[in-house]
């Protein structure tokens, strides 16, 4: 079976539910320069950008820029940078299939080995807005030359591109940009801006260019919602190539719900056309309540559970939605412990309606989403997205948050190193070993060896480095954690799991 390519187009034929790229789409111009190749930024930014083309909305494209030396285009070229999107989902108990082959990137380059290349379509007149998406950890201020090819860290990437940029154009307002970060970080454009205006000052770049930058540079908030789990497994990738007529490597699986919530006024609304295609995109002042919402709930819930869920061998979202004990953690979890510690005022009940329709987005039957999957940068996602939850619970009630405790607890066993391979920590788990992706992942094999099993929690709570806070000040935790994680090394997780559906029960009848 043929490897899907521009020139296979005009043989595949269009079904029902497939949808094909429009006649002329590779002619468009380049207005949209990305830094990241994952599927998140490919399954709902490009799906938008390339929804708006069809529409006549956008007539744009996209560039995206590979930061990381790992692999390489190979993909992306031998495909002409197209790719199948298969939706899946249930809406109002209604089935929702559909796959649409996205035409929305026109090239993939290496920062590495296409620097100057990049740095010019910084300076095409054309482009409009910048995308990213290097994970919470991207947004970090390494103080380094930015003439370099290239700089190191993401920030300094767009610095360079933006001063090549201002070089040609200066400060004429017709060429200025929109920068879109969709990391999930409380106020990630605003961060961002504090970033590379530190940069310009360490490498002493001209007032006028910060002028510039500080004025007519939008570095928005932003919020991207939809589970995009990724490449298909092998059996649906295989019906997938017999229903459609080709193969597809690069291929992803999202959910129907989409939402990519924008900080911006007047002048964003007008360089981001592509919003009027799809009532998904939702540009407004502020975008606040969309954030703490999906951020601690679904964002939180993950990161909470993940560990958990892996350690006791579920390996999806879905088969562990599925497991009553588990089922019954989640529930417990999202409308008990987080929906009502979400640390900002709303209505009551619109976050237990969010969690119960996390909960149905969860239970999704068509995406294989895996919980190690999750795990990536595990110490940073649980301090962004769950402390600020965790302390708020505290600030209403003195009582523990039982869940809470248990997922951390798993949390920290699933972060014990048992071996190393140069660089790579690898933790066990039923029989196998996986590897701990976590820039942490050496603290926690240095005190996993040095502290004893019963301090261990203890000792990392109160580390304010990790935190920013001693968690072992707030009244019983430490020991509720403690519990939880020697119960998780002598009975296992599924057994934790039970014990805590039993306890939770017991807990209600005794109401």
């Amino acid at each position: 079976m043929h490897l899907l390519t521009a020139e296979l187009l005009n043989e595949i034929s269009a079904q029902r539910d497939l949808e094909l790229p429009f006649v002329g789409y590779e002619e468009l111009p380049e207005k949209v320069l990305q830094f990241g190749t994952g599927v998140l930024l490919r399954g709902l930014p490009d799906f938008f950008i390339d929804t708006a083309n069809r529409q006549g909305i956008f007539n744009g494209r996209i560039v995206v820029v590979k930061s990381t030396d790992k692999g390489d285009t190979q993909d992306f070229d031998q495909q002409d940078n197209l790719y199948t999107i298969c939706i899946r989902g249930i809406e109002l108990g209604k089935t929702i299939e559909q796959n649409t082959i996205c035409s929305a990137i026109s090239r993939v380059l290496t920062a590495k080995t296409e620097w100057d290349e990049i740095l010019a379509v910084a300076t095409q007149p054309e482009l409009e807005l910048i995308i990213s998406n290097t994970t919470e950890v991207g947004l970090g201020l390494v103080l380094e030359d930015i003439h370099e090819s290239p700089p190191s860290s993401f920030p300094a990437k767009l610095l360079a591109c933006l001063y090549a940029r201002y070089q040609i154009y200066g400060d004429d307002p017709e060429n200025s940009l929109v920068i879109v970060p969709t990391e999930l970080i409380p106020g990630n454009g605003d961060l961002l801006k504090k970033i590379l205006l530190e940069l310009a000052t360490f490498n002493e770049l001209e007032a006028d260019f910060k002028q510039w930058l500080n004025q007519q540079v939008d570095c928005c908030n932003s919020l991207v919602d939809r589970i995009v789990p990724g490449k298909p497994n092998a059996e649906t990738q295989a019906a997938l190539a017999k229903k459609l007529g080709y193969t597809d490597e690069l291929s992803l699986i999202s959910e129907s719900y989409a939402l990519w919530a924008i900080e911006g006024g007047k002048r964003v609304k007008e360089k981001l056309g592509f919003a009027a295609a799809h009532p998904g995109v939702v540009i407004a002042e502020s975008i606040e309540l969309y954030r703490e919402l999906k951020l601690r709930i679904l964002n939180g819930g993950h990161t909470f559970s993940c560990g958990l869920a892996f350690l006791a061998g579920l390996k999806t979202v879905k088969e562990g939605m599925v497991q009553p004990a588990f089922g019954g953690f989640m529930e417990h979890l999202l409308l008990t412990e987080i929906a009502p510690a979400i640390p900002l005022d709303l209505e009551e009940g619109i976050a237990q309606e969010f969690a119960l329709q996390v909960m149905d987005r969860f239970r999704n039957p068509y995406l294989e989403h895996k919980w190690i999957s999750i795990t990536f940068q595990y110490t940073s996602k649980m301090q962004m997205r769950n402390l600020p939850v965790l302390l708020k619970h505290y600030s209403l009630h003195r009582e523990v948050p039982q869940a809470m405790a248990l997922g951390f607890a798993a949390y920290l066993l699933f972060m014990k190193g048992v071996k190393k391979e140069g660089e790579q920590i690898f933790g066990q788990a039923n029989g196998d070993f996986y590897w701990i992706q976590d820039d942490q992942a050496g603290y926690f094999y240095e005190i996993w060896h040095q502290a004893k099993p019963e301090e261990l929690a203890f000792e990392v709570l109160k580390n304010t480095q990790l935190w920013g806070t001693d968690l072992t000040l707030l009244p019983g935790f430490a020991a509720a954690v403690g519990q939880y994680l020697e119960q998780l090394q002598t009975a296992g997780a599924k057994a934790s799991l039970a014990n805590f559906q039993t306890g939770m029960i017991e807990k209600m009848n005794a109401l």
